[in-house]
């Protein structure tokens, strides 16, 4: 019995257990069936928007290539038009051309016609021509007969008795259009060189060829000399100017032409005199050391004078070469301080012509930078400072009044003339230029025998310190005419084979003198 029971219960606890989950799993199925109907719902849902999209896409594509096909319509009309436009232009063109061509063919016959009766005249021209010629010749054969002259010589007649009998007049009217030209030129010239001297104020002295160096006492003399005078001759030989040693009481001469040298000469023995110790090795080490600094304020000396000069825009190294000119004479004149003053006359006569002004002070300053380096390179200052001008750039109407400044090259600009005044007025003003008595001596002599290598000459004398030639003329070889002839012809033959500072007067004086006897 109790193992009936047991089954009995077994079989009661089972089917309540399944009773249970069958009910449990009912549950969860409903569950997964609701939850998989909310799904199937969303998937539709979206299925139908993605359907619509598509035909809302759809649509509106059809619309775009509708479009597109009614804009290609259009093109192609407007293209048909634009080429039914284009052939009526051609076609109106062509017939334009046509017509040119007719009108072409028109004038060519009739330029034929014109040339063909030129040419007919011209033919009718020559054969007149040719019958007054032999006409012409046949009269002054006619006419040789008569006079038994030939045409030259006829001629050469006529023309004597026109000089004979107007030579007074032709000489009188010479002399008034030369009196008038000179006297209007001159004031204009002298008003303008007065003014631009005005303008400017430079000392005109010229640069000695001793400096002098004090010493603190003459012992210290001896020492300079150094024993069997080898210091002496070491500082000579380093600096390449004369020590003179002599009697006066204090002082040191030191002698040469170059500036550069006879200042590291001074400074070096100013430095020496200061240290004391005066041997070959020291002196050698103060001379190099000047040296340096003399380089040094060469660079200083050309930004300087640039800067008082107002102009900008040189290259370094030109500056430095303007530097240079500080210790560079030309019969005793600075060449620095020379240019400096060209510069500026040459700018203030610029300013009273109406020319550049720039280009006339910047010429007119480096018109002797060949100086700067004519030991150095061979050829003429001016044809040197040309080609260091081209080197650094400057303006070619700069360059050519530079290299024209002596004349060596023609003048082709009014500022070139206007350089080489300038240049002669900063070089004659009074003390500007020291010159030897042999130098100025020559140049008298040279004078003199340019005026009597003229022929008809009796006397030439050079007068004024070589500023006037005064030469007598034979009066019987010699007429009034021929004395102004002469004048000129002297004159241009100074310019060209002389070299002189400033200007000459050519004074030629004929004197006739009538001598009778009365009995």
């Amino acid at each position: 019995m109790s193992i009936l029971y047991l089954i009995i219960g077994l079989a009661v606890g089972s089917s309540g257990i399944y009773a249970y989950f069958h009910m449990e799993g009912g549950k969860r199925l409903k569950k997964i069936q609701a939850k998989n109907e909310k799904e199937i719902a969303k998937i539709e849902k979206h299925l139908k928007d993605i359907e619509y999209k598509s035909a809302t896409a759809e649509t509106k594509l059809r619309e775009k290539i509708l479009d597109a096909k009614n804009k290609a319509m259009d093109i192609i009309d407007n293209a048909k038009k634009d080429e039914i436009e284009g052939r009526k232009k051609l076609e109106k063109q062509e017939q334009r051309l046509i017509s040119k061509e007719d009108v072409l063919e028109k004038r060519i016959t009739e330029n034929e016609k014109i040339k063909n009766n030129l040419t007919k005249e011209s033919e009718n021209l020559k054969v007149e021509e040719e019958k007054i010629e032999a006409v012409y010749t046949k009269q002054k054969d006619v006419l040789a007969k008569i006079t038994k002259m030939t045409t030259d010589e006829a001629r050469q007649i006529l023309l004597n008795n026109v000089e004979r009998d107007y030579k007074d007049e032709l000489v009188k009217h010479y002399k008034k259009i030369e009196s008038d030209i000179k006297e209007d030129s001159g004031k204009k010239a002298r008003n303008i060189i007065t003014q631009a001297i005005q303008k400017i104020a430079s000392n005109v002295t010229s640069e000695s060829t001793q400096t002098l160096v004090q010493l603190p006492g003459d012992d210290i003399k001896g020492r300079v000399i150094g024993r069997e005078g080898r210091n002496i001759n070491a500082f000579e030989h380093l600096t390449g100017v004369d020590v003179i040693v002599d009697d006066t009481p204090g002082a040191i001469v030191i002698s040469g032409f170059d500036l550069v040298r006879r200042y590291v000469a001074k400074r070096s023995l100013e430095k020496l005199v200061e240290d004391g110790r005066i041997h070959p090795a020291r002196i050698e080490t103060i001379v190099q050391e000047t040296k340096n600094e003399v380089n040094q304020m060469m660079v200083e000396f050309g930004e300087k004078a640039v800067q008082e000069m107002g102009i900008i825009g040189l290259h370094p190294d030109l500056v430095k070469i303007v530097g240079r000119l500080r210790f560079r004479t030309s019969y005793g004149q600075n060449v620095l301080k020379h240019s400096m003053e060209v510069g500026y006359l040459s700018a203030a006569m610029a300013a009273e012509i109406g020319l550049d002004i720039q280009i006339a002070k910047t010429a007119g300053f480096l018109h002797d930078i060949g100086k700067a380096v004519d030991h150095e390179i061979e050829g003429s200052h001016a044809l040197i400072g040309r080609d260091i001008l081209k080197k650094y750039g400057l303006p070619q109407s700069v360059i050519h009044a530079v290299e024209a400044h002596h004349e060596e090259i023609p003048f082709e600009t009014p500022e070139a003339v206007i350089i080489q005044a300038a240049d002669a007025i900063s070089a004659s003003r009074p003390g500007a230029r020291r010159e030897t008595l042999a130098t100025y001596l020559k140049r008298l002599q040279e004078l003199e025998d340019l005026a009597n290598s003229f022929d008809g000459i009796d006397k030439a004398y050079a007068i004024q310190a070589g500023r006037e030639v005064r030469i007598m003329v034979k009066p019987e070889e010699i007429d009034d005419m021929g004395a102004i002839k002469l004048s000129n012809e002297i004159a241009r033959k100074i310019e060209k084979e002389l070299a002189y500072p400033g200007t000459i007067k050519v004074n030629v004086l004929r004197e006739t003198r009538a001598t009778n006897i009365a009995k």
